[in-house]
């Protein structure tokens, strides 16, 4: 769960930093005030947090086990 949630929160900061790269548009800012606005300021904070949380994908063993019902 909390895996998917960092992913979810990495894709939002990858999309927000791709259309401030090509159109220079903050859309992070621009929904909730600016910047400066405490709101963007958390998301902005998360969104760092679960790129940092997401490294850790890279390391882990990742087998998918399936359960045959029988």
């Amino acid at each position: 769960m909390l895996d998917k949630l960092a992913l979810i929160l990495t894709i939002i900061g990858g999309i927000n930093w791709g259309s401030i790269g090509i159109f220079q548009f903050d859309i992070v800012a621009w929904i909730f005030g600016g910047q400066d606005a405490i709101v963007s300021r958390i998301i902005y904070t998360l969104v760092g947090l679960a790129a940092i949380w997401c490294i850790s994908l890279l390391f882990r063993n990742n087998d998918v086990v399936r359960h045959s019902e029988s």
